[in-house]
């Protein structure tokens, strides 16, 4: 780690919604313990980066929105915050800007102060998915990004691959947490207790549960047909549990559902097989160790997008180890039978199973940080070395 520098480092953090919040008062906690304290921060952020000592310039709520319609019944507010976010920035120029994930948001106030302060070191922490979706983003983004903070480890050779800036992997912030997500070592076999607990996650989004629900409830039938008793347990979002409640009701054999993390974590560490919606969830489950089938339904009209998709699969742990072991069933192809007949064999045991188990455990090798060093703690020193390369 470069020395503290000799005044406070001034750095501006720009978050736009509740994912990239909770990075950015990691990454702040880091940045105090490398630079010794001397360091202060301004910028946008929400209620965890606040309790850090930063005072966010506006409700971050006013820009975290998500959605077409959503987006565009509050154009006019959010085009003020991206011009009221670039205007505070140029006013005062920090050492170094660092703008965290929501992309629609933050590159649009990293762009406008690029064209004013061409010179300010800008780093963006959470690289856009360029490697599925509009690769041309990638090496447009050399114009107003210094350096990229990925979470995913393929994301330096693609951006490398695609034109895109200097890109570190950093590690992503649930390889920290997979203690809480796996058997204790006192207890290795829990998940092999009776009867076995399935783990049922049907998505984080209304369209989500609405489309595969009727597939979950008919597939954890057939299972619990061919395997015996199964203990359903569904980690519901809280914000969707009576939409759950209300769907798992006519399942032939309704789930546990259960809320909040701890409770989630709770099941993962008992699971002996998962079924899934495709998401950041399927990392979880892999960084867990929990073999998985992974589903996905779309509309008609969002299925004619795929044709823009520039990736092999759609599971997140398959494009780290860049083979398919997790069976994914998507589309047409997505009903009770296909997901059941891929569930089966996870439950019972045996090749299916060993196999999948053998390359989890390569997907926690391959996100790993060398010397322990935590996902936060890398940022904050790749943001003080862009910071000091900029200032000498």
């Amino acid at each position: 780690m470069n020395e503290a520098p000799s005044r406070a480092l001034d750095v501006f953090l720009v978050a736009g919604e509740e994912s990239g919040d909770q990075l950015g008062f990691k990454l702040m906690r880091a940045l105090s313990k490398a630079t010794g304290g001397a360091v202060a921060f301004r910028g946008i952020g929400g209620r965890a980066m606040e309790a850090e000592g930063m005072q966010s310039l506006f409700p971050m709520s006013d820009v975290a929105v998500m959605g077409f319609l959503p987006v565009i019944k509050r154009l006019p507010q959010l085009l003020a915050r991206i011009a009221q976010a670039a205007d505070a920035i140029i006013a005062a120029p920090p050492d170094v800007l660092v703008i965290i994930d929501s992309p629609d948001f933050t590159h649009r106030v990293a762009r406008r102060v690029r064209a004013r302060l061409p010179h300010l070191p800008v780093v963006d922490y959470v690289s856009p998915t360029v490697w599925a979706w509009r690769p041309g983003r990638a090496p447009k983004m050399r114009a107003y990004v210094d350096h990229l903070l990925a979470l995913l480890p393929f994301e330096p050779e693609a951006h490398q691959r695609l034109g895109g800036p200097p890109c570190t992997y950093v590690g992503h912030p649930l390889i920290e947490r997979t203690a809480e997500m796996r058997p204790p070592a006192s207890d290795p076999g829990l998940r092999d207790a009776l009867p076995p607990t399935l783990v049922v996650l049907p998505g984080s989004r209304r369209s989500e549960i609405e489309r595969l629900s009727e597939d979950f409830g008919g597939a954890v039938a057939r299972v619990i047909e061919t395997c015996g008793p199964v203990d359903v347990v569904l980690p519901a979002v809280a914000h969707l549990e009576e939409l759950i409640r209300e769907k798992t009701s006519r399942w032939k054999h309704p789930p546990r559902i259960v809320t909040g993390e701890a409770a989630k974590f709770d099941a993962f560490r008992r699971a002996r097989a998962a079924l899934a919606a495709s998401g950041t969830v399927t990392l979880e489950l892999a960084l867990a160790q929990i073999p998985m089938v992974v589903a996905y339904k779309i509309s008609p009209i969002e299925t004619l997008l795929r044709f823009f998709v520039k990736v092999p699969s759609i599971v997140l742990p398959t494009l780290i180890l860049g083979e398919k072991i997790i069976p994914e069933i998507l589309q047409e192809h997505c009903n009770s039978d296909a997901l059941a007949q891929a569930l089966v064999p996870l439950i019972k045991g045996g090749e299916a199973r060993n196999l999948q188990l053998a390359a989890l455990e390569r997907v926690g090798e391959i996100m790993a940080l060398p010397d322990g060093e935590r996902p936060s703690q890398r940022a904050a020193r790749i943001v003080v070395e862009t910071a000091n390369r900029a200032a000498r």
